[in-house]
């Protein structure tokens, strides 16, 4: 085996067999998944508890609008409202635990938007608010529809109402036709983008952390008597760069399949149903689409993506990028003696890869626009903006021109890296600053 081959295999090993590395790649896809697996239950879950109101209504108009069902038990009353909170106090009437609020209506909401008012001993929750907005308006709306004299006019209303849908079909170059998504498009640019963003951060400060920790414990003076400078950066990179690989590959695998187990438990359960029917005010929700068709839907819009292409290039771009920062993070921690000292020097290396993650946003909104063009060529942003672009099937020429100069610039900042390492891996107790790495860039 090669002096790389060795290093590779040390630095691969030595962290892939932490502890905190196994929890950290075990747990995580059961989070994730737990993520997706939880909103579905939870929805499922309703609030079994009778609410009650007590209703004071002047306008004798809501009688037959507010009406007792399953959630909400309503009873009118003609005591005053000062008189029936004097009896709360007094505990006279009807226990406080009992009763969840008091509705008065001092005119008819019709005349008097403003003549609705809520009384509660503790604060009430959003979903009780807005069904009683819900249902009066409802009537508000009514009772001005009837008032115009118009036969079937709130029939003729709702007739009216637009519910045009439109479908995303996209052409391939042989012309079949496949089902598209924009908004999926947007989803897997996104979590593409943040992945790539991530890997590179992690592991690209886990190299210069490496780097520095080996040099002020003096351990690089015995390694590098065996191995040239060059070869030991190189191997800590690759190793460093398939321990992230080795945890992307296991994320994914447990991440399908715990989110298909948790889904086959739970999924035929679930119902869209058991969504609230009021998450707008003046609205009600309803659907008619069951759990097996809006999976089949998602799955149709998914089939219009080309995963391994996908896939393949969040691989290479992962590289590409990493090795790219790995260079650099590594010669940064060749350089310095202490962590204050990284700060300084890691501040426009990071800076870049920062600024990607906002152009990948935009670009994932506007993806044939100039920024996410130039954002996904320029080396230093391209792993991230370009992967928000791919699921809007860039052209081919511009992914190969990406990727020709993002392979130039890993080439050009492992050279110079590989100076600034050479140098500076032996350099104790010296300050350094950008004017001494410039001259140990030049030294032949």
């Amino acid at each position: 085996m090669s002096k790389i081959g060795i290093i590779i295999q040390r630095e691969y090993t030595s962290r892939v067999m932490k502890k905190s590395f196994l929890l950290l790649t075990f747990l995580t896809p059961v989070f994730m998944a737990a993520m997706i697996v939880l909103p579905m239950w939870i929805s499922s879950m309703k609030d079994d508890t009778i609410k009650t109101i007590v209703v004071i209504d002047k306008s004798k108009t809501l009688h037959q609008v507010l009406k007792s069902n399953e959630q909400y038990t309503f009873i009118f009353t003609d005591e005053p409202v000062d008189e029936y909170r004097k009896k709360q106090a007094d505990g006279k009437s009807r226990k406080t635990s009992d009763l969840t609020a008091l509705l008065y209506v001092s005119d008819d909401p019709v005349k008097n938007p403003n003549a609705v008012t809520i009384y509660s001993e503790k604060q009430i929750n959003v979903e009780l608010k807005t069904y009683l907005n819900n249902e009066l308006n409802n009537y508000v709306r009514d009772s001005k529809l009837a008032s115009y004299n118009i036969p079937d006019l709130k029939k003729k209303i709702e007739s009216s109402k637009g519910n045009v849908t439109i479908s995303t079909i996209k052409w391939d170059e042989a012309g079949n036709e496949k089902q598209g998504s924009a908004e999926m498009a947007l989803i897997i640019g996104m979590l593409a983008a943040f992945m790539i963003y991530m890997f590179i951060m992690t592991y690209g400060s886990q190299v210069m952390s490496g780097v520095l920790q080996e040099k002020t414990s003096r351990i690089v003076e015995v390694i590098v008597s065996s191995v040239k400078p060059f070869e030991l950066m190189m191997g800590k990179i690759i190793g460093i760069a398939l321990v992230g690989l080795t945890q992307f590959t296991i994320w994914i695998v447990f991440t399908l399949i715990l989110s298909s187990i948790g889904t086959a438990l739970f999924g035929p359960e679930l119902s869209t149903s058991a969504m609230p029917d009021t998450l707008q005010m003046g609205q009600s929700v309803t659907t008619d689409a069951s759990s097996s068709e809006m999976i089949s839907e998602v799955m149709a819009m998914l089939s219009g993506f080309d995963f391994v292409k996908v896939v393949v290039l969040f691989i290479i771009y992962f590289l590409g990028g990493y090795l790219l920062y790995a260079s650099l993070f590594a010669a940064i921690g060749s350089a310095v003696d202490n962590e204050t000292d990284t700060q300084q020097f890691s501040m426009p290396v990071t800076l870049p890869i920062i600024f990607s993650i906002f152009i990948g946003i935009y670009a994932a909104q506007s993806p044939d626009s100039a920024l996410a063009f130039w954002g996904s060529v320029i080396p230093f942003t391209s792993p991230v903006v370009m992967m928000a672009r791919i699921p809007y099937d860039v052209p081919a020429w511009q992914v190969l021109v990406s990727l020709a100069l993002l392979i130039g610039s890993f080439i050009g900042s492992t050279w110079i890296a590989g100076k600034i390492y050479r140098t500076g891996i032996l350099m104790y107790g010296k300050k350094v600053s950008w004017s001494e790495i410039w001259k140990w860039i030049r030294v032949k």
